[in-house]
């Protein structure tokens, strides 16, 4: 035994155990979270329900079970335990998302599984997702145009019909919502623009009766375009406004859906196995690709992946630079003095800080201090409003660079160790000069090292949520730091990260039941948009490992 320990065998296991060990509970976690995440874009079966009451009655509930539990009956009243006559210690009872907000003070209830004396999943039960208030469930009896009955439940072209008039909805408002989002927004954005060059001709004391009649002249001409882009957004919206579903509730009682809310109607109980997948992968599509509604509970999750992604790229772009230039300066250029320990010393230090503490520098130095200037020398007819003085992307992508760049410079510098000195030794004896061989040898070589720390610090920075919080990242952000007006890149812009949205949905949300399933969404999705930016930037170090392999040799 004594000798098998000295071989060294048992630590060879134990490490490869461990490694197992954390490797399957790092896969196991995905697994559950992308299981817990996705089944919510899967249809669930409509119930409908007779529920039995304290006062002998009977409540009627349309809805999905969203969840289910066994709970000790000793968490029960007991006066809902006699009435549903448990003589077990535990019961099963199920969390049931009725929607119709307007009619019910919670969207959600718990109902016990032996108070239920009907349950059945009808097929004509329908689905209706709108863009305010949530869904609603019920049967959806007629569908009228300007008031009028055109096709009713039970007609041969019912659903045709109905699906025809839904999609044409939300064509409409599409067409709409793109309006408001492209020229009417280019119009503002255009009459703001106006404004600050008119303030700016002011401080400057030119701003000359010529010019006073130029602005006027843009302005009516901008004032004409919007009145053109408003009469197309009004006629849009009544032509939305048209079509009403008539829908009977759970409650029996049949009211009025206006079209133009109504964002899709299925119907799951009628569904086949394949016309599920087809919805499943639709609704995964619209979670990746719309706004967020109804405080972040509703909806899509698009701005956050293009501000996370956004943010990403631009702290990149910011800290590789840095991160390369320190590092060759301290392997290369630096003297080995007590200096250069003691500035090795503090970027190894400095990737032990708090992310939070970060946050505060970046609030305090760029945000208020370089912000700030940059406002009063280059934006000073927007003051009292900041431009650049106030929390932003580029400022966000700044601290998370400062935050990241101790990762790039070690993991840097460890590359250009690496590297044999009869390389740089030949380079100068061919007539080289330093900064030649560092530019076209060392640093092509050491590329597959700058890319590993690439890929720490985004990796890193993807899932940072502390500093953002102060310089930058927003609950909700109406426009994306790029869009078609000059500049094109707005980098003072709030923007939203994928990391504060499951913050936000998940201990910020109104309705906790409601954002419980898209936590799990979120966060599988923040999870495949680290891996996805980790496996590009793998694949360019692979790619640079192969290319400069020969020269190793």
């Amino acid at each position: 035994m004594k000798k098998w320990f000295r071989t060294g065998k048992p630590w060879i296991w134990l490490t490869a155990g461990s490694v197992s060990i954390s490797l399957v509970a790092v896969i196991g976690l995905v697994i559950m979270i992308g299981w817990r995440g996705l089944s919510f874009f899967w249809p669930s079966a409509i119930h409908e329900m007779d529920v039995k009451q304290a006062d002998g009655g009977t409540k009627h509930i349309i809805g999905e079970i969203y969840d289910s539990e066994i709970v000790p009956t000793t968490r029960l009243p007991q006066s809902m335990v006699e009435l549903a006559e448990i003589e077990s210690e535990t019961i099963t009872r199920y969390l049931m998302k009725i929607g119709n907000r307007e009619y019910v003070p919670l969207d959600f209830t718990w109902v016990l599984e032996s108070l239920v004396t009907e349950d059945t999943t009808p097929a004509d039960l329908a689905v209706i997702e709108r863009s305010k208030d949530g869904n609603f469930y019920g049967r959806i009896t007629a569908i009228t145009e300007q008031g009028n009955v055109i096709a009713r439940q039970g007609d041969a072209d019912f659903r045709e019909l109905l699906f025809e008039r839904v999609e044409r909805a939300v064509e409409l408002n599409e067409q709409a919502m793109g309006l408001q989002e492209s020229e009417i927004a280019s119009v503002n954005y255009a009459m703001g623009e106006l404004e600050l060059e008119r303030r700016r001709l002011q401080l400057e004391d030119e701003l000359t009766d010529q010019a006073v009649a130029y602005l006027q002249e843009q302005r009516e001409k901008l004032q004409q375009d919007y009145q053109v882009y408003e009469e197309q957004l009004f006629d849009l919206r009544e032509q939305a406004q048209r079509d009403t579903l008539l829908v009977k509730d759970f409650r029996g009682e049949e009211v009025t859906v206006p079209m133009y809310r109504v964002l899709d109607v299925n119907f799951p109980n009628d569904m086949g196995f394949f016309a599920k997948v087809g919805h499943f992968f639709q609704q995964i599509g619209k979670f990746v690709s719309e706004d967020p509604r109804e405080a972040n509970t509703e909806g899509g999750v698009f701005p956050a992946i293009f501000g996370t992604v956004f943010m990403v790229l631009l702290m990149s772009v910011i800290v590789t630079p840095f991160g390369v230039v320190a590092a060759v300066y301290l392997h290369e250029y630096a003297g080995k003095n007590s200096i250069t320990k003691l500035i090795r010393i503090a970027v190894i230090n400095l990737a032990g800080v708090p992310s939070i503490v970060y946050g505060v520098f970046g609030l305090g130095f760029f945000v208020y201090m370089v912000g700030g200037s940059l406002d009063q020398v280059f934006y000073p007819e927007a003051l009292p409003n900041p431009t650049f003085g106030t929390p932003g992307v580029l400022w966000s992508a700044v601290t998370l660079a400062i935050l990241t760049l101790p990762v790039v410079i070690v993991s840097t510098e460890e590359g250009l160790s690496r590297i044999p000195s009869t390389l740089r030794e030949g380079s100068l004896a061919l007539g080289a000069t330093k900064w030649e061989t560092i530019w076209r040898i060392i640093i092509p070589m050491a590329s597959p090292a700058i890319m590993t720390g690439l890929i720490l610090a985004v990796a890193r920075a993807a899932g940072e949520v502390a500093p953002l919080m102060l310089v930058g990242v927003v609950k909700s952000a109406p426009m994306l730091p790029v869009d078609g007006n000059f500049p094109y890149f707005h980098l003072d812009r709030k923007f939203m990260h994928l990391g504060f949205h499951i913050y936000d949905v998940g201990f910020q949300s109104p309705n906790v039941e409601a954002a419980r399933p898209l936590v799990y969404a979120t966060s599988f999705l923040l999870i495949t948009v680290i891996v996805g930016l980790n496996l590009t930037a793998i694949s360019v170090r692979n790619h640079l490992r192969e290319k400069y392999r020969s020269l190793e040799h």
